[in-house]
């Protein structure tokens, strides 16, 4: 590696949750930004957990997706997203009302990166585009303990993904797409659903 080489860790989540709060923040001494909260959901389907998230949108198409949701979170609808969020830090605070006042609490904050789908109260609205919805998609966001048939969430992934084998969490993608019934075409050099290949 040579002197003007920065090498990077990326740290990802990514999952399914619902946007609270989208708002456009304007700084004093910086650029607009917009920004929401993410309940992130996980666990068993009988006894679901939430994890807060405090995002800052960095991705293009996730500003342009979040703006056209802030009508529906205004509007008080069930905004479901499957996201990806980088770089998470825990931020401190101090309870100002009620009756934590006085102590100290911690945000979670990330960056949201990109989101591959929007369902409002149940229905989607929004699909990303195939080249944004590959590989990446399966990561995280569906798991092989996800009851997929009741959401429709593998009707989200496309038919055929390209996995590269120098990608950081290869092993990792390469199990979910299998547990997803995914195959590995050598002629194509790509993972095609049972149907599609």
């Amino acid at each position: 590696m040579t002197q003007s080489e920065t090498k990077y860790f990326d740290l990802h989540i990514q999952g399914i949750g619902y946007l609270n709060r989208v708002r456009e923040v304007t700084p004093s001494r910086s650029d607009p930004f917009w920004a929401t909260d993410i309940a992130a959901i996980f666990g068993s389907a009988d006894n679901v957990q939430k994890t807060r998230f405090d995002c800052r949108v960095v991705g293009t198409e996730a500003q342009r997706v979040v703006a056209h949701a802030k009508k529906h979170v205004d509007a008080d609808k069930k905004v479901l997203v499957a996201f990806k969020l980088g770089d998470l830090y825990a931020e401190p605070f101090t309870y100002e009302k009620g009756p934590k006042a006085g102590t100290t609490g911690v945000s979670l904050k990330a960056r949201l990166l990109r989101i591959d789908w929007v369902k409002v109260d149940g229905e989607t609205v929004y699909t990303a585009p195939a080249t944004q919805a590959s590989a990446e998609t399966v990561e995280g966001v569906v798991s092989s303990q996800t009851p997929v048939a009741d959401d429709g969430i593998a009707d989200e992934l496309p038919d055929e993904i390209a996995l590269s084998s120098d990608d950081a969490d290869f092993v990792e993608k390469k199990a979910h797409l299998k547990a997803r019934g995914y195959r590995f075409d050598s002629t194509t050099q790509r993972w095609k659903r049972p149907q599609a290949a």
